[in-house]
């Protein structure tokens, strides 16, 4: 089903789904707004040079704001404006958060308050359609005036010049075929779009890069959530753990709703073992095991407050100034600055970072002779010690990932560096930090494949002392799972091509579906 843009209904879930493919539409329901804010634009263009000075549109842009044109020249200013500000450098977005800012920057002009064309949006929504995906530089965002470089890259496609003269189109790929963005869009059957005036500054005034890598890491963070609850009671039945510490009740006292998911997923994977509390002297377990509700708890709940804010922000008008038709109006403000977002995307690189540290400190006790409830040293018999390693090595790399997320981990949005004299003064660096809260994911989503490879083996290494036992059907589940793509350890081997087997089970989401096809998990 196509995705209907409208300007302040669209989910984050919709975004994901055009980001990897989906069609999008706008809707009937917006264009008379649209149309409306850009009569107003067009009213003041027939006023000529006695209009009065209205910033971006007969005036210049950043410390040159009463720097005035004529409003005949808007058309090459709109145009020199997006030309001039595709600057970026550094590898390029990958082509679903490109997809994701197209589909964003659409909803932001359909709101009705930027006044652009209904053309421009329709533009940009058929290059969506037909697979028209512009190459954009990841690095050179200060997250200041929004994504002023990347947005430009993005639109630098679908624009020419007014004059007639041919340059620079920038890059993009249709069918997997790199080209130049005029040559795509001619191939995709699209006409490039003469800007008019005002329509450069809405296409490249926005927060849309920064939400669309913090929106797709929201998603798959919430579902990682669900892969590290299966993951600790893969453990919890490996070495026999304590279940009081995911007792209802216990959690019902600190009324934190994370808290009350975290431990209710548990007990759900937790159906039907024997080996839970197996062990009669287990009164309780350390903190990575027992306070694990309290902290993915915690996460979840902070993920709850970021998701919060990017479901507003996607809906909302990002550029600047902005049309108030009703009251024949033009506003000059600063809802472009990136705070909204790069303040909770570095809160979520803190909560991920954490989640990865939780996975890590199990993993080194399941690697631990002393603390595995004898599971033998790096889970391998004791009489392999010394002659193989085990999966001794699978730990290091966790917790070399688990140390770079610290670094990682750090706020970007501290961080302000003063731009276009001084008028810009200070800065969200929002897209800084939502690549690494991409990055801190990427790591976390290794580390987590690296726990499940790990309590596979545990869970080998403990029926094979107790044939019996009996484990949780999401133990069993993700067991069986993880053991079609990687044999059980009988010896030391190539453990790379494991971790990326598991780590392939984790990102396609074949082992998440595969364990809520028969638990529910929150």
């Amino acid at each position: 089903m196509d995705i209907s843009v409208d300007g302040h209904s669209l989910m984050l879930e919709q975004v994901e789904q055009v980001a990897q493919g989906a069609r999008a539409t706008f809707s009937e329901s917006a264009r008379a707004q649209v149309e409306a804010s850009r009569e107003w634009i067009a009213s003041l263009e027939r006023r000529g040079d006695a209009a009065p000075a209205v910033y971006g549109i007969n005036t210049g842009f950043g410390s040159l704001k009463s720097t005035r044109f004529g409003i005949q020249e808007a058309r090459q200013v709109s145009y020199n404006l997006i030309i001039s500000h595709c600057c970026g450098t550094g590898a390029p977005f990958g082509p679903e958060i490109v997809r994701a800012a197209m589909l964003l920057r659409a909803n932001s002009l359909a709101n009705g308050n930027s006044g652009v064309r209904p053309l421009v949006i329709e533009s940009l929504l058929e290059m969506l359609n037909r697979g028209v995906t512009p190459v954009v530089p990841s690095q050179g965002s200060l997250g200041a005036s929004g994504d002023l470089s990347p947005l430009s890259h993005l639109a630098l496609a679908m624009i020419q010049s007014p004059s007639g003269f041919s340059d620079s189109s920038g890059h993009a790929v249709l069918n997997g075929e790199h080209l130049s963005g005029e040559e795509a869009m001619r191939r995709a059957g699209l006409d490039r779009v003469v800007l008019e005036a005002k329509e450069g500054l809405a296409l490249n005034n926005g927060v849309q890069f920064m939400c669309a890598l913090s929106g797709l890491t929201l998603l798959q963070a919430e579902r990682l959530l669900k892969l590290h609850d299966i993951a600790l009671v893969m453990h919890l039945d490996a070495v026999r753990g304590a279940g009081a510490a995911f007792d209802e009740r216990i959690a019902a006292l600190r009324r934190y709703a994370g808290h009350a998911i975290a431990a209710r997923n548990v007990r759900a994977l937790l159906d039907g073992s024997t080996s839970l509390n197996a062990d009669a002297a287990r009164i309780q377990d350390a903190y990575s095991l027992r306070c694990a509700p309290q902290i993915t708890g915690a996460i979840r709940d902070g993920l709850r407050h970021v998701r919060d804010g990017l479901e507003i922000e996607i809906n909302s008008v990002t550029d600047n100034p902005l049309i108030f038709v009703n009251d024949n109006e033009s506003l000059s403000g600063g809802n472009f600055h990136g705070d909204p977002v790069g303040l909770r995307t570095d809160y979520m690189k803190i909560l991920l970072a954490e989640l990865g540290n939780l996975s890590e400190r199990r993993i080194a006790r399941l690697m631990d002779r002393n603390l595995n409830d004898g599971l033998g040293p790096y889970l391998m018999p004791i009489e392999f010690a010394g002659k193989h390693s085990g999966l001794m090595m699978a730990s290091y790399t966790a917790a070399a990932l688990a140390s770079e997320n610290k670094v990682l981990a750090h706020p970007a949005s501290v961080d302000t560096i003063p731009t276009s004299e001084n008028q810009e003064d200070i800065v969200s660096m929002g897209t800084h930090g939502a690549r690494q809260a991409a990055q801190i994911l990427s790591n976390v989503q290794r580390i987590l494949a690296i726990e499940l490879l790990c309590g596979a083996q545990a869970l080998d290494r403990r029926r094979a002392l107790h044939p019996k036992a009996k484990f949780g059907i999401g133990s069993e589940c993700a067991h069986d799972l993880i053991r079609s793509a990687v044999p059980t350890w009988n010896g030391d081997r190539y453990l790379a091509a494991d971790i990326d087997a598991v780590h392939l089970l984790v990102t396609n989401r074949t082992l998440l579906s595969e364990v809520e096809s028969r638990i529910e998990l929150g």
